[in-house]
């Protein structure tokens, strides 16, 4: 909620500027909704719903005017006018901390829970029980995890042909049949005639090892000599692992899958129904490198047709083969904040799958409790405003956004906020400039009154398809 302090001079700005109607003077005070969220809890029509920052929004679509709000308001603030729309309901756009010339309104999240309280009951308001975004007591979060240094990498394949789990997923912009400097075939060749990709022919015995293992198919063979297919140039592309985040864990409803002292480990022989048990798991990965193998495997004499793969167990084996010292176990960490980039745009928390975000107008407020840095947020977050040690990126690749004009309440909160200035002022009326908007979702989380009508769909911006060993990730 936002409070006012004993500077409130009752001068009434903030009820000038609130679009929600949601402040009113109690003993010349400046008093507003203390989203409690008992009307949305009450709301038979299921006509109000919470926003991103915390806040509560009417949708006027599915609002009758019953009145069951204003009847359970504990404050008595909500009112129904003439034309049937609910006010008096805050949706913590933030705007009258704005307005107000003298710094008497602040945000009570920014306050300990006993001071909003006690504030309160000196208004001789009565209050529900309710609960607040908890601040954490955590000043930052960890986890250990094996990560690319991306500087030393060459996009050469070894970890991810070595990877037991195919946990790793490459994808290098060059035609397949084209040699990628992985030197897997000198690790398979009998006799040592292969070394840095030159072929020895007088120790070469031709018994096609290198051909069969070769991972982008760039090995021949022509009048009974092996020969290499290469391209004298740098690798381009990306590279993307599993990060021992553990969500998969969080959200997988199986025995057959643990996580046991921060590694994951995976028993298929408890598997009951792989394609059940794991689909939330695949659906909300990261880095989307968990996935079903469909290829079968025998356990315990019997085989299994379906089993789970693209989890690192951390067994450390990337590192051991890499060449270029590219792969390192490494701790993350985290102090939940964003950086200068971050647009308010609110995808983080609407993303974020263990609700620790809340997004406010100048950013963010993470509870490092909640968090387990799994980075979707920083994978999601349009601005890159989010740290993240993962290369894996979201993006949107299409979508609508528009404003019901029959809904919009011109608070042009929305023009305010938007950085890509996507946001027509039309003078009693805002629009939407196409080719301005980025999808982002500023403008919708922050709308007072629901007149969005938003949608977007995201894709893999790093979308790759594994060339080793037949393997399609």
């Amino acid at each position: 909620m936002f409070l006012s302090t004993n500077k409130c001079q009752g001068l009434g700005e903030c009820i000038k500027q609130c679009p929600t109607e949601a402040i009113r003077l109690i003993n010349n005070k400046a008093f507003s909704c203390i989203t409690c969220g008992i009307c949305y809890q009450e709301c038979p029509n299921h006509a109000i719903f919470k926003n991103e920052y915390g806040g509560y929004v009417v949708d006027r679509i599915k609002c009758n005017g019953c009145g069951v709000c204003q009847f359970n308001c504990p404050i008595n603030n909500i009112k129904i006018d003439e034309e049937g729309m609910v006010k008096g309901i805050c949706s913590r756009c933030g705007r009258c901390v704005d307005a107000c010339g003298i710094n008497a309104r602040v945000d009570g999240f920014d306050l300990i829970k006993e001071k909003q309280l006690n504030y309160l009951k000196s208004l001789d308001a009565i209050l529900p029980s309710y609960n607040t975004h908890n601040s954490s007591n955590s000043k930052e979060v960890s986890r250990l995890s094996l990560v690319t240094k991306y500087e030393d990498c060459t996009l050469c394949g070894r970890c991810e042909y070595y990877c037991p789990t195919n946990a790793i997923k490459l994808r290098v912009d060059k035609a397949r049949g084209i040699c990628n400097n992985c030197n897997v075939c000198e690790d398979v060749c009998p006799t040592g005639a292969m070394k840095d990709t030159i072929i020895n022919h007088d120790y070469c015995s031709l018994c096609l090892n290198c051909l069969k293992s070769c991972p982008n198919e760039a090995i021949l063979v022509d009048n009974y000599k092996i020969n290499i297919i290469k391209l004298d140039q740098k690798n381009d592309g990306s590279i993307v692992s599993c990060i021992n985040c553990g969500l998969c864990d969080d959200v997988s409803d199986t025995e057959s899958f643990k996580r046991i002292n921060g590694k994951l480990r995976y028993d298929p022989s408890s598997d009951v129904d792989t394609l059940v048990n794991f689909n939330q798991a695949i659906e909300l990965c990261p880095t989307s490198s968990l996935h079903i193998n469909s290829n079968g495997i025998i356990m315990n004499n019997t085989q299994r047709e379906y089993f789970l793969e693209g989890y690192c167990t951390m067994c450390g084996n990337c590192v051991k083969v890499c060449e270029n010292k590219a792969r390192i176990y490494k701790t993350i960490t985290w102090d939940g904040k964003a950086n200068s980039n971050c647009i308010s745009c609110g995808t983080c928390a609407e993303v974020c799958p263990k609700n620790a975000i809340m997004l406010k107008k100048d950013g963010i407020e993470v509870n490092l409790d909640e968090c387990i840095l799994c980075e979707t947020c920083g994978i999601y977050c349009p601005a890159d405003a989010i740290e993240k040690s993962t290369l894996a990126k979201k993006i949107v690749i299409d979508g609508f956004n528009n404003v019901d004009s029959k809904l919009c309440i011109y608070c042009k909160l929305c023009y305010d906020i938007c950085k890509q200035d996507a946001i027509i002022d039309n003078g009693d009326s805002v629009s939407v400039d196409d080719e301005k908007c980025i999808k982002c979702g500023a403008c919708k989380n922050i709308c007072p009154s629901n007149a969005f009508i938003f949608d977007r769909n995201f894709v893999n911006k790093n979308k790759t398809v594994g060339c080793f060993n037949g393997k399609s990730n």
